[in-house]
């Protein structure tokens, strides 16, 4: 069964990420600073987060919220979101097995490296390094760490319209 995914458990999970994550900028613009018709454009700056991008906060979200064995977790990633894992894992002290497609980034896999995850880069393709992540965890129980992002909607709309940028 899919838990709901509502206001109340959105605020919840973004009390106990936020000792974890950056606030990041928001920006109001319109889009005729694009050279559009001038419409309201909100922009949430996630490149500022931790490990580079919104998935940090879905990665401290999975991670905080579920039991992690020992054997620690598994992710499969292009390259963000193992970075995210990566990061979220070192900072809680839980072991990280990242696995990506050898077209990931050099500066997404030496991210991931930095963080002190165990890598694994091999397969032309994303499927390729999922594939390897289902088999490395099935004996070892490792917890999956396929994140979510209701936690970064949340905190762009109680911003909105604000005009701080460290908020």
């Amino acid at each position: 069964m899919t838990p709901t995914i509502d206001r109340e458990r959105i605020e919840r999970t973004h009390s106990l990420i936020r000792p974890h994550i950056r606030l990041t900028p928001v920006m109001e613009l319109t889009g005729a600073d694009f050279g559009l018709p001038a419409f309201p454009l909100t922009l949430k700056l996630e490149l500022f987060q931790h490990a580079g991008s919104f998935k940090t906060r879905g990665a401290f979200a999975n991670l905080l919220t579920r039991s992690i064995p020992a054997a620690g977790v598994v992710a499969a990633s292009g390259g963000n979101h193992g970075a995210a894992v990566a990061y979220a894992a070192m900072q809680l002290g839980v072991p990280a097995h990242i696995f990506v497609p050898t077209v990931s980034s050099p500066a997404k896999i030496s991210r991931i490296r930095g963080y002190g995850a165990d890598l694994v880069v091999g397969g032309d393709r994303y499927a390729d390094a999922l594939a390897a992540s289902q088999a490395f965890a099935r004996p070892r129980t490792s917890t999956p760490c396929w994140c979510r992002w209701a936690a970064a909607v949340s905190s762009a709309a109680s911003r909105r319209g604000a005009r701080d940028s460290r908020a």
